[in-house]
């Protein structure tokens, strides 16, 4: 039997204690500690960020800062810089990560797996071919191949050079 040792892992998977309360994507920006939450960029109405729990690397969500909980809710300027901060995000894991694709939508309410189902959001999760493996099927477990601190860092910089035109 072969061991997959991956002890940065730890602090990931470790409860924080104590859960903070509230809502992420209202409490996380309003710190203003973007590098500690992972977000990305910052709209007028809306914001980027890292998921903790992502499917794959470079997992993002993009959400607004109102406290909204459906589609229908949001106002056309705000679901209009939302779709444009995809956009952006997407030209950015391009960039940083080279993607084969992207797996992206809502999840609108606790049955449709919401983790925060009164805040909408929209997730933008890079595929590769091949990535799929028999960890998942067989183990219940997903293999991050990079700590999700670098993914901030790559994107960030991937951010950087897209708004600037270097891309």
């Amino acid at each position: 039997m072969e061991n997959l040792w991956a002890p940065w892992r730890m602090a990931f998977i470790q409860p924080k204690t104590p859960p903070k309360p509230g809502c992420i994507f209202c409490t996380q920006p309003a710190e203003g500690r973007d590098e500690e939450y992972h977000i990305l960029q910052r709209g007028e109405h809306c914001f980027v960020m890292l998921n903790l729990y992502p499917y794959s690397n470079g997992h993002l969500m993009v959400a607004p800062y109102q406290h909204i909980g459906s589609l229908e809710e949001l106002d056309a300027a705000t679901l209009a810089e939302m779709m444009a901060l995809a956009q952006l995000a997407i030209k950015a894991l391009r960039l940083a990560m080279n993607p084969d694709g992207f797996n992206m939508g809502f999840n609108q309410g606790k049955v449709a797996g919401a983790g925060f189902a009164e805040h909408i959001h929209f997730h933008v999760v890079p595929r590769w071919n091949g990535d799929t493996n028999f960890m998942p099927v067989l183990a219940d477990i997903k293999v991050m191949p990079e700590h999700i601190d670098t993914v901030y860092q790559q994107l960030k910089e991937a951010l950087a050079k897209v708004q600037n035109g270097q891309e």
